[in-house]
């Protein structure tokens, strides 16, 4: 079992740079960053490498999405944007070399047939796909629950499934995120056996409220098994808001339930 820190969501106490060595000191194994371009790739890289932790994952430049807009990835008018996006992130990840890339899909954009929306994000996710992989670099792409994100164009595990299958490229794997599947109460099994042999990577946070495993109602035991029994052996990325107080004795307690279950 192999985890990493969102170092979007925890340790924002610290520099990103920082978050690094706070993440090697808690005993996880690696880190993934959403957006990390306001810190130069080289001044990563050094970090990781000092830390001897592995990048994980990072996203593409999402626009406006953050923000409440519609992003770039499904949006047919702004394609010389997404290709811009998608040549900062390649060389970006040139230096600091993530396992993955992840492409959000983004919301529908006002005007824009939804046909239109997913015709433009396939063309850009296939773009993107044979971009990163002659870096050996694979590309992610996932569904955010609707509650959280209104109008985000990719939702379900149909949906994500659909999607993979339209743009069929051997470097495009899906992200399955526990907590968004768990937000719309989804079966975490059912999609994770719909997408089986297709999950690049795994993110997961408590549901409800996003926090630390514990806090919620989310059965990690029986998704973790899920993954399990369809073969998935990637990262799971831990991408939660950690609260006040809240501490890291869940990662101890799932590397023994992990070291019971290699026994």
């Amino acid at each position: 079992m192999k985890i990493a820190a969102n170092l979007s969501m925890l340790f924002t106490q610290l520099p990103l740079r920082e978050r690094v060595v706070a993440a090697a000191a808690a005993g996880f194994d690696g880190v993934e960053i959403q957006f990390p371009y306001e810190l130069p790739a080289i001044a990563l890289k050094e970090a990781l490498d000092a830390a001897g932790m592995p990048l994980v994952l990072i996203n593409l430049p999402a626009g406006d999405l953050m923000s409440g807009g519609a992003g770039l990835a499904a949006v047919p008018a702004r394609q010389a944007e997404f290709a811009a996006a998608l040549q900062e992130a390649l060389s970006y990840a040139a230096m600091v070399r993530p396992a993955w890339v992840n492409v959000l899909p983004g919301r529908l954009a006002a005007g824009v047939d939804p046909e239109q929306a997913l015709a433009c994000l396939q063309a850009n996710l296939r773009q993107a796909a044979e971009a990163f992989g002659l870096l050996g670099i694979g590309v992610l792409v996932e569904a955010i629950n609707p509650l959280d994100m209104p109008g985000f164009l990719i939702n379900t595990p149909e949906q994500l499934d659909a999607l993979l299958s339209a743009v069929a490229h051997p470097n495009l794997a899906a992200q399955y995120d526990l907590y968004h599947m768990a937000r719309q109460g989804l079966d975490l099994r059912a999609g994770i056996e719909l997408l089986a042999g297709r999950i690049g990577h795994v993110q997961f946070a408590d549901c409800p409220g996003r926090g630390v495993p514990g806090s919620g109602a989310l059965d990690f035991a029986a998704a973790l098994a899920a993954l399990r029994q369809v073969g998935y052996r990637g990262w799971l990325g831990a991408e939660y808001r950690p609260g006040e107080g809240a501490g890291l004795g869940w990662l101890a307690e799932w590397r023994s339930q992990a070291a019971l279950l290699a026994e």
